[in-house]
Parts: C-alpha cells; structure tokens; sequence
C-alpha cells in the first residue's frame, strides 16, 4: 500500500487479490479518513497511481470552482456585505444590554 499525503487530500493505492485499487482520501479529523472516490481492476501499481493522480487534481480542481461558486452565492444572498465589512461589523460593536461602558 502506497499513500500520497498532502494537507486535506490524498490518494493511496492497495493491492487486492489479482489488482490494484486507486483510492482518494479526506482526512476528516485527526485520527479518521474517509474515502471520497475509489477506482479498481488496475493491473500495475503504475495505472493506479495515475489514476490516483490525475484524478486527485480534477477532484480538487472541481472542489475550488464548487467553492468559489458557493462564495460567490452567499455573497449575493447576504447583499454584498462581507465580514470585513465596516457597515456590518458596526452593529456588532454595540455595547451588549445592561452593559455599562467607562470612558
């Protein structure tokens, strides 16, 4: 078993019976991972881990346009404040009720 590690993906290659099977990897928390896609029925070691490749970064590229697609759509929906907003931030800088504020 082969694994490829990087932050958040990877991808690892296990020999099963007669083949080679190409997994893509999430780490979900420290200690667990999970597997988002998963390709078997490879005769060489070698096939497997340019599937594992190849389609790590069409995972992860489709991932970004996905986010920056979801981003773009809370944007518009929140009426283009952004949390860096001044406008926004503002009325989250009053005091809280039965709060005094010393000068």
């Amino acid at each position: 078993m082969k694994i490829v590690k990087g932050k958040k993906y990877s991808y690892r290659t296990v020999k099963d019976d007669s083949s080679w099977t190409a997994e893509i990897l999430r780490r979900k928390t420290s200690t667990e991972t999970v597997i988002s896609k998963s390709q078997s029925g490879f005769s060489t070691e070698s096939d497997a881990q340019a599937w594992g490749e190849r389609e790590l970064k069409s995972f992860l590229l489709s991932l970004n346009e996905r986010n920056k697609r979801h981003s773009e759509q809370r944007e518009k929906k929140a009426g283009g404040t952004s949390r860096t907003d001044p406008a926004r931030a503002s009325s989250t800088q009053q005091p809280k009720r039965g709060w005094e504020v010393k000068d």
